[in-house]
């Protein structure tokens, strides 16, 4: 089996997956940024325009996708301190995985309460 040129820390490991996430929840957020601005500018034009449009938010698949993007969020944040660790502190590429792990833990601990609290809401409870 060949073994992998020296140098290279991820190869389909933590790392490798992190950092495909990391870009996926980047690009996510930014699409939403680039919506988020489009849909607030439509006051200026017109107030009821705007009105309508966040009228069409107020349904179900709308509040899945909110829970995707405070999953992308809070990911995005906490990969991105690991991240400052591995290139920053001398130890931090030798403790990669385990801070990965740390990042995936943190990340079901705020997710949990959070889907239950906002599917609550969005389903009518």
């Amino acid at each position: 089996m060949p073994k992998a040129p020296a140098g290279t820390l991820y190869r389909g490991r933590e790392g490798m997956w992190s950092w495909v996430a990391h870009r996926v929840t980047g690009i996510g957020i930014f699409f939403f940024l680039f919506a988020h601005i489009l849909d607030t500018a439509l006051v200026r034009v017109s107030p009821e325009a705007y009105n309508e449009v966040i009228a069409t938010y107020k349904n179900p698949i709308v509040g899945i996708m909110e829970v995707g993007l405070v999953g992308a969020i809070v990911f995005h944040a906490f990969n991105g301190l690991r991240i400052v660790l591995v290139d920053f502190w001398s130890k931090g590429p030798r403790f990669q995985k385990q801070m990965f792990a740390g990042v995936l833990i943190l990340w079901v601990l705020l997710m949990v309460p959070f889907m239950i609290r906002h599917l609550t809401h969005v389903f009518g409870g």
